[in-house]
């Protein structure tokens, strides 16, 4: 076997830290935030997350999202394939966003033998653990096939969960029923939500978000014993770190505690919590 140097590349809604882009060498592509007649990429530098969560529930008109445009992607792309034999995308599920065509498309210049495409089929996290994963074994082995492998499994291992404040940052967005919305303020109900093949499922609705943290540390527990695991917030920190310690006998050693991507924010508004797993099955499996 030739060992092949293989580069990653994939969006800003992976959530992925700083620290772990540097040391994979991680091309991230930045999706688009736009309101106030202006369009702010998504790469942690026109835009602070706090800022942006503090100031959300005030902006109107509500501000809208975008996918990379083709020529974005492929810049990035290509600027990846020259220092590498194989580039491997990762994109958010294409059943929720354009990113995964716009990345399609931006990679159609490349020979097939040197590109692979695969559908992330959730968001954040979610899809940043197969990424970096993926870039672990990559950087042992040098194997396209055997890497590719692994991010498809890792992926199917992986469950996002996310707790919200309110459903009203979901109804601007359209992704559920002004009537369900409706329902969810009236009842005060605070959904958690399963991002899984593409889909937004409710996995669980209850009355308060004390209730919410329970039902994440619940839902993270029936995965265990896991092999990473992230803890996500949207300007909660405090939250977090109370969800993270009660996760304490599950949680590995190398435990992420982060800040949603405003792309995903602007959908699920300020205080939400989440967690992603990623089982020890998927090394078995």
């Amino acid at each position: 076997m030739t060992f092949k140097k293989i580069r990653f590349v994939t969006d800003s809604t992976c959530d992925i830290t700083p620290e772990l882009l540097a040391k994979h060498n991680i091309t991230v592509v930045p999706c688009y935030i736009n309101y106030d007649n202006k369009s702010f990429a998504d790469d942690g530098k026109q835009l602070s997350r706090e800022e942006f969560y503090t100031n959300l529930p005030s902006m109107r008109p509500a501000p809208t999202t975008a996918a990379p445009s083709p020529g974005d992607c492929k810049s990035a792309i290509e600027s990846a394939a020259a220092d590498a034999d194989h580039v491997i995308i990762v994109t958010v599920a294409s059943k929720l966003s354009g990113t995964y065509n716009a990345l399609r498309l931006g990679a159609a210049d490349l020979p097939p033998d040197r590109v692979t495409l695969i559908d992330g089929e959730t968001m954040s996290m979610g899809i940043g653990w197969p990424v970096v994963i993926g870039a672990e074994v990559a950087e042992a082995t040098g194997d396209v096939e055997k890497t590719v492998k692994t991010v498809k499994k890792v992926r199917e291992h992986a469950h996002l969960y996310a707790g919200l404040q309110t459903m009203e940052y979901l109804r601007r967005s359209g992704r559920v029923s002004w009537a369900t919305a409706g329902i969810g303020a009236l009842l005060q109900i605070k959904p958690v939500l399963l991002v899984k093949n593409g889909e937004v499922i409710s996995a669980s609705r209850v009355r308060t978000f004390a209730r919410v943290t329970d039902e994440l540390v619940r839902f993270a527990n029936s995965h265990a014993p896991l092999d990473r695991l992230t803890v996500l917030h949207a300007l909660n920190p405090e939250g977090a770190v109370e969800l993270r310690n009660r996760l304490a006998d599950i949680a590995p050693a190398d435990t992420i505690i982060t800040s949603i991507t405003p792309t995903i924010g602007t959908h699920i508004g300020p205080g939400g919590l989440g967690v992603v797993t990623v089982s020890k099955s998927w090394r078995t499996t």
